[in-house]
């Protein structure tokens, strides 16, 4: 794959590159750099190494006589100089395949060992021009458009007005999304990165699993909820400049407080005024459809019968598997559906209005000098979908990343009944019948996420979570009408 050549006036340019470029990369990477001496390849490898080290004051030696620099960064980084080697038998002693396997290689003079680098490889061929330097990228497919979404982004904030930006890397999560923050003068925001969803197989009425769960495929639900959240009240964060074909978003920062304390532990204050913010947002009149700009309208999805048992088939399509070392017979997938229509369909009868669907601690952004609810950022939203008000609080009340000691669940659960009633008519007997019913369905889907996550995906921390999320099961489960799943659950082996 071959991208459109570059043209960098000078020095400054050259790092930029380097340093957009440590946003692109990941472990097992090769980045060939070619070129004449002073055509800016160390220039470029010390910015990216930098970079990767958020550090601009990082010593970075030359690896001229050394021939290899490495760098313990948050992806290891082995910086290598062959001009002086012979032979290239002599990688080995240079451990440069361990290297390969363990993080990111830059490999100046890369002609000495052509044959040696791996097919993946991309190559930067640095030359002179007038006063500038043309670079031509070219190599394996996967890294070069990795290459050229930075590129892209880099292109989004010249033409947004921040040509000198600087970036650095601040988060992925478990989607496609990732974030970085960027800074221009005194100015911070936060920059989601969010291409377009690949359509996966077809699974069931000619739909792939994007569509029948309601997964946001690009950034229009993000653009469109946030601007109605904040026109309500809510503090999500201003959409600053867009690109919705690309999936490009500059968006405000709105800081990095937590709801959690510096060891991980929930802070009772902070869950129950978020529990507030659920309690208001839950109470007010039920729209569908908010509008983008330029006559894109987003109509949001209803969190509706196929969405929720597409959902619960995780944990039968993976958990169960993985649990039990065999896949659940028809039998047993037939039966759990079944258990599941029921469920589902008393939930139809249930308070119904917008859920936010992930409202828990890595998406809350504590804001201590504002007052009430403005103290709670929201940030994740673009799943947004119109179902059982429960399932927010279900998903805050379980936090599935945080053990939320008893008495605070008592205490938030009591805090938003109470806040409920006390702006209108609600039903406490019904919305906790809901509210185990929830809990149930959002604590099944998780424990098939984190399998799938490590199995599928390569990633394998969110296995830590599996403990707690069957014990906020066993919570759920406690309910009468939760009896029959139960009974299924401890059958197939999973309690």
């Amino acid at each position: 794959m071959k991208l459109e050549p570059l043209f960098l006036q000078g020095e400054a340019d050259t790092i930029r590159l380097g340093a957009d470029m440590a946003l692109a990369v990941r472990p097992g990477d090769c980045i060939a750099l070619s070129g004449d001496l002073g055509a800016g390849k160390s220039t470029f490898a010390r910015a990216l190494i930098r970079a990767m080290a958020s550090d601009d004051t990082l010593e970075v030696p030359s690896p001229t006589f050394t021939l290899v620099q490495t760098y313990g960064l948050r992806v290891p980084v082995a910086h290598f100089d062959l001009y002086r080697i012979a032979d290239a038998a002599e990688l080995d002693e240079l451990g440069f395949e361990e290297a390969l396997s363990e993080g990111i290689c830059l490999v100046e003079w890369p002609e000495k060992i052509e044959d040696y680098l791996p097919d993946s490889h991309v190559t930067l061929r640095f030359s002179h021009e007038n006063e500038g330097r043309r670079v031509e990228i070219f190599g394996g497919a996967a890294l070069a458009r990795r290459i050229q979404r930075t590129l892209d982004i880099r292109l989004f904030l010249s033409e947004s007005g921040y040509p000198h930006a600087e970036r650095a890397h601040l988060t992925g999560d478990a989607s496609v999304r990732a974030y970085e923050h960027v800074y221009a003068g005194d100015e911070r925001f936060v920059l989601m990165d969010s291409p377009r969803h690949t359509p996966g197989p077809i699974i069931q009425d000619g739909k792939y699993y994007q569509q029948i769960a309601h997964i946001a495929e690009d950034v229009i639900p993000f653009v469109a909820i946030a601007r109605h959240l904040k026109h309500q009240g809510f503090a999500t964060p201003a959409i600053i400049e867009v690109d919705l074909d690309k999936g490009i978003l500059l968006i405000e920062d709105l800081g990095g407080g937590s709801v959690l304390d510096s060891d991980g532990n929930p802070i009772p204050e902070r869950y129950l005024e978020s529990v507030a913010c659920l309690a208001r947002l839950h109470g007010l009149s039920l729209e569908r459809e908010f509008a983008v700009g330029d006559g894109v309208v987003h109509r949001v999805p209803d969190f509706d019968r196929d969405a929720m048992q597409i959902e619960v088939s995780l944990l039968t399509d993976w958990y169960l598997p993985w649990k039990r070392g065999s896949a659940a017979s028809d039998t047993e997938r037939s039966e759990y559906r079944a258990i599941w229509d029921d469920l589902i369909g008393e939930l139809q009868s249930a308070e119904h209005n917008l859920l936010l669907r992930d409202f828990h601690s890595p998406n809350i952004i504590w804001r201590p000098d504002r007052q009430g609810i403005d103290r709670v950022g929201i940030i994740d939203f673009q799943d947004a979908m119109i179902g059982p008000t429960a399932y927010d609080v279900a998903s805050l009340v379980q936090d599935a990343r945080v053990d939320i000691p008893a008495g605070l669940s008592s205490a938030m659960m009591a805090h938003y009944s109470a806040l409920r009633a006390g702006a209108g008519p609600f039903d406490e007997v019904r919305f906790l019948a809901d509210w185990h019913v929830m809990a149930a369905q959002r604590n099944c889907k998780l424990a098939g996420i984190w399998v799938r996550l490590m199995q599928r995906d390569g990633k394998p921390g969110y296995m830590k979570h599996m403990p707690r999320t069957f014990a906020y099961l066993e919570t759920a489960l406690s309910h009468p009408a939760l009896a029959p799943l139960r009974t299924w659950c401890i059958k197939a082996g999973i309690l």
